[in-house]
C-alpha cells in the first residue's frame, strides 16, 4: 500500500488488548490512529502502548480516521457503528453485531447506504485450516448433517469472566455466532431453528434446519470448567465424515488475515464479503429465533 488505512479502535478491554490493538498497529496496511473507550485511563494506556493517540470523545476519533474497529458489547457497538457508517467510515464489527434483529437491520442498512466496507470478526473463518475444510466440503458434496460442540468455562475464570454482557446473554450470543457461521458455511444457509433449549446452568442445545435439506445439532456453553476449552464440528453424509477441531492458527493470525481482506476491500472499493455486515445480520436472526424457540 502507498498509504496506510487509519483505523480508530473503540474499546480497551481484554480482547482489544489481546487482538485488536496489536493486530491493527502491526499490520502493514493499517495504522492504529487512535483509541476511545468509556474509561479514559484504559484508552490512554492501550493507545500509548501501541503508539496511538487516546481520544476524549468518540466524535473526535471519528473525525480523524478512515475506519473504526469495535471491541465493545453489542448494545454499545451497534449505535456507534451506525454513526460511523453514516460518517462514511469503514467498520470492523464484533459479534453479535447488535442486541436485536431490528437494530442489526438498521446497522446493515446504514453500512449499505454509505457504501462502506464491513467485516465481522468471526475468528475461525479467517483460519487457513477452516478455509481448506470448507473448500473440501463444497467440492465433495453429499453432506446431510453435522454435529457441533463448543464448550468452555469462559464465564468461570479468565479474561472474560467479568464481562457483564456475556453473563447476561450467555453462550448463545457470545460463541453462538461463531458456531452458527461454521455450520452454515459447511452445510448451507440455516433457515430455521427446529428446537432449542437452555438449561439453568446456561447449556444451550439446538437443532438447526439448512436450506440444503441437511440438519445439524449444536451444543454451547460458557460454564463448564474445561481446560483447555473444547470445540469440534463434524460433518457427515454419503461420502463419510469430516471433522474440524484444529485451532492451529492463533486468533491473532486470524485477525491479521481479516485485516488483509479489509484493506483489500477498501483499496478496491469492494463492499461485499462472505463475512460482511449482512452475514452479521443473518447470524443475528438465528440468535433471536433460537432464543424465541427456547422461551429465553
Amino acid at each position: 500500500m502507498d498509504e496506510q488505512l487509519r483505523v480508530g479502535l473503540v474499546g480497551a478491554g481484554p480482547w482489544a488488548n489481546m487482538i485488536h490493538a496489536p493486530g491493527i498497529a502491526n499490520h502493514p496496511g493499517t495504522q492504529l490512529a487512535g483509541v476511545w473507550a468509556r474509561r479514559p485511563e484504559a484508552a490512554q494506556e492501550l493507545a500509548y502502548a501501541h503508539g496511538a493517540e487516546p481520544f476524549e470523545s468518540y466524535a473526535d476519533l471519528l473525525s480523524t480516521v478512515d475506519a473504526v474497529a469495535f471491541c465493545v458489547p453489542p448494545g454499545v457497538q451497534a449505535p456507534m457503528a451506525i454513526e460511523a457508517a453514516n460518517a462514511g467510515k469503514h467498520v470492523i464489527l464484533e459479534k453479535p453485531i447488535a442486541e436485536s434483529v431490528e437494530v442489526a437491520e438498521q446497522l446493515a442498512t446504514a453500512v449499505e447506504s454509505a457504501n462502506v466496507a464491513s467485516l465481522v470478526v468471526l475468528t475461525r473463518r479467517y483460519a487457513p485450516e477452516t478455509k481448506e475444510l470448507l473448500a473440501q466440503l463444497h467440492r465433495t458434496g453429499g453432506w446431510t448433517g453435522a454435529d457441533g460442540r463448543w464448550l468452555t468455562g469462559a464465564l468461570l475464570d479468565g479474561p472474560f469472566s467479568d464481562s457483564p454482557w456475556r453473563h447476561e446473554k450467555g453462550a448463545l450470543d457470545d460463541i453462538g455466532p461463531h458456531a452458527f457461521d461454521l455450520l452454515d458455511a459447511a452445510l448451507g444457509e440455516i433457515t430455521d431453528v427446529i428446537a432449542a433449549n437452555v438449561s439453568e446452568t446456561g447449556l444451550w442445545q439446538l437443532i438447526l434446519q439448512h436450506k440444503s435439506g441437511a440438519t445439524s445439532t449444536l451444543t454451547l456453553t460458557l460454564s463448564l470448567p474445561l481446560q483447555p476449552p473444547f470445540a469440534d464440528f463434524t460433518v457427515f453424509g454419503t461420502n463419510g465424515h469430516r471433522t474440524l477441531n484444529s485451532r492451529d492458527t492463533p486468533a491473532s493470525e486470524c485477525f491479521t488475515n481479516l485485516l488483509d481482506d479489509f484493506v483489500a476491500m477498501v483499496q478496491s472499493d469492494t463492499t461485499t464479503h462472505e463475512c460482511d455486515v449482512r452475514r452479521g445480520l443473518h447470524l443475528q436472526r438465528i440468535i433471536d429465533l433460537a432464543r424465541s424457540k427456547a422461551g429465553a
